[in-house]
């Protein structure tokens, strides 16, 4: 891979500048993602076949991150057309890409992506939503919490367990909800994070599904699942580098700005060099997550596994530097609504969080690229 962009990719990264900076903060969601839909950003990452780009995550990857360092990210970019519009893409039916894929590339229809469960936190081998076989049906049941923006979406691709008929041992599959399905029923999470796409607890009791629900091969089991897993990962690097972007140029301005003595704030080392540090930060989380796209595009799932996790830890901990010290150059005044930097302080610890901690990604790290023996 090369380690600078192509004249495609710097148009394209222009482009959505240009596009997020006339939204700017105060965006209203809904124009924005139609608008972004229109233009073809949303399915840049799909098939040209079924109305997408015909590019990758890469390209995706652009548009969130550019978006973002204006201050207005989609968030539901990560799931619809990241997680869901691959995973279908990959593995769905010729019938399953014609009703969704199209719709997902131009913003016409959305969907969410259900794997979180309150006992199993990282663990998706604890999963307990399972689904059984009722003659030619599935019967879903189980419960997923933290689902984002399932509110919006016409519906959510679960991951449930079926049980292997060769070894009886539960194993993972991806399954089509209907928002409107019977049994299936959401809660909104009362969030102290005040963001546009609001997060929920789902109940699924048993859940009826048509036989085509099921996304794949009932018996790929993992290879599935991470076919979504690792473009959250890489998107979710995007969704931070952008916000500490966003936060360190506001930052940048006001030090040039802000004169207490003789001089700008900015003048001052101990003002300048954490700022330095925090873009360097920022630019070497970007470099990882450009390298985790690549090979993921390329086709390399165990490639893009290690450099996806080491993506979105490294852009975690730059996006809480980054938004950290851009507070504290403004002093009080980064605390104050006008500013727009506050609600960033808890929106940057959700890519520390989400959609996996940096403790898992270290431990993925450890015994998977180091070979140390698992903890677990």
């Amino acid at each position: 891979m090369s380690t600078t962009e192509t004249e495609e990719h710097k148009a394209l990264r222009a482009a959505v500048s240009t596009l997020g900076k006339r939204h700017g903060r105060t965006y209203d969601r809904e124009q924005l993602w139609s608008e972004a839909a229109k233009l073809g950003y949303l399915g840049v990452n799909l098939p040209e076949e079924y109305g997408g780009g015909g590019g990758g995550i890469s390209e995706l990857s652009i548009v969130l991150e550019e978006l973002g360092a204006a201050g207005c990210p989609l968030l539901m970019m990560v799931v619809s057309p990241a997680i869901c519009g691959t995973v279908i893409a990959r593995f769905g039916t010729e019938a399953q890409k014609q009703t969704w894929l199209p719709a997902l590339a131009d913003g016409t229809r959305t969907m969410a992506f259900g794997i979180t469960e309150p006992d199993a936190g990282s663990n998706s081998h604890r999963i307990t939503t399972t689904a059984r076989k009722d003659g030619t049906d599935w019967l879903l049941t189980g419960r997923k919490v933290f689902i984002s923006g399932v509110d919006l979406a016409d519906a959510t691709l679960i991951v449930g367990r079926t049980e292997d008929s060769r070894t009886g041992r539960l194993k993972p599959c991806l399954f089509i909800v209907p928002r409107d399905a019977p049994g299936f029923t959401r809660r909104q999470i009362d969030m102290e994070l005040q963001a546009v796409e609001k997060q929920f607890e789902l109940t699924l009791d048993d859940v009826r599904l048509p036989a085509d629900a099921l996304v794949g091969d009932e018996d790929a089991g993992l290879l599935q699942l991470f076919a979504g897993l690792n473009p959250e990962r890489i998107m979710t690097a995007a969704f931070a580098i952008g916000m500490g972007r966003y936060a360190l140029a506001r930052a940048i301005e006001y030090a040039r700005d802000r004169t207490v003595w003789d001089a700008p704030i900015g003048a001052h080392q101990a003002i300048a060099h954490p700022l330095a540090q925090a873009h360097i930060d920022l630019e070497l989380a970007r470099l990882m997550m450009q390298k985790a796209a690549y090979l993921y595009d390329a086709g390399d799932d165990v490639g893009a596994g290690e450099a996806a996790n080491m993506a979105k830890y490294a852009a975690g901990e730059a996006c809480v530097r980054a938004v950290d010290q851009s507070v504290h150059t403004l002093g009080g005044n980064g605390l104050t609504r006008e500013f727009g930097l506050a609600s960033l302080i808890t929106a940057a610890r959700v890519a520390r969080i989400a959609p996996v901690s940096r403790e898992m990604i270290l431990n993925y790290v450890s015994h998977q690229t180091l070979g140390l023996p698992k903890s677990y």
